[in-house]
């Protein structure tokens, strides 16, 4: 067997060889993602997902084509390619999930990608057919335990009906429950009073 070796092509060696340099290069040769980072196995219906989000796992595998970068003074997203260019379905949605995240570096991402992509030229006509599947989204993250999760999901709220308008308001008596039950708390009045009077300025009357 050794002699068929020697003979096989040095040509051949080095195409292999350098195949295996370009591969270390791709990210494909990164470790795989654990179990726990797979999407298919995360619970839909478990009520919060663990560290193990759909959120970290797309980001894992590049499917977010935004990345935090760390400046001097503070932290910028950088875009692969222009925010206008990017599909709201399913990019906004996978964003407004990420806001549930509670580690860095998903809870900057998702917080200010949801907020650069609504900035985007035409950002209203590609928002409002997502809001049937927006609005429990972010349901979700304004019925978070956590406070910053509570804070971010009410920024983008506020965010996405400065966007759409009185589109929102059918939506809203979706998200009055969560809202109403953190106005009953001294920690969190002021902050949703005045969310409650920029929805209600955007989208006309809040019931």
């Amino acid at each position: 067997g050794r002699n068929v070796l020697r003979m096989s092509s040095g040509i051949q060696i080095k195409t292999k060889s350098s195949a295996q340099k370009s591969k270390t290069c791709s990210p494909e040769s990164q470790p795989k993602p654990s179990a726990k980072l797979n999407p298919k196995t995360i619970d839909p219906f478990r009520p919060y997902s663990q560290p193990s989000s759909a959120f970290a796992a797309t980001y894992a595998r590049g499917g977010i084509p935004c990345r935090l970068v760390h400046g001097s003074v503070k932290h910028k997203l950088q875009w692969e390619c222009p925010p206008e260019t990017v599909p709201f379905d399913p990019l906004l949605l996978t964003l407004a999930e990420g806001l549930r995240e509670t580690k860095h570096p998903y809870t900057f991402v998702s917080k200010e990608g949801f907020k650069q992509l609504l900035l985007v030229e035409g950002a209203a006509e590609k928002v409002i057919p997502l809001l049937p599947r927006l609005v429990p989204v972010l349901k979700a993250a304004l019925a978070h335990a956590d406070d910053e999760v509570f804070g971010r999901g009410l920024d983008a709220l506020v965010q996405l009906s400065a966007v759409v308008g009185p589109s929102l308001n059918d939506h809203l008596k979706l998200l009055l429950t969560n809202l109403l039950k953190r106005l009953m708390d001294k920690k969190y009045r002021e902050e949703v009073t005045t969310a409650l009077q920029k929805l209600e300025h955007c989208g006309g009357k809040v019931s």
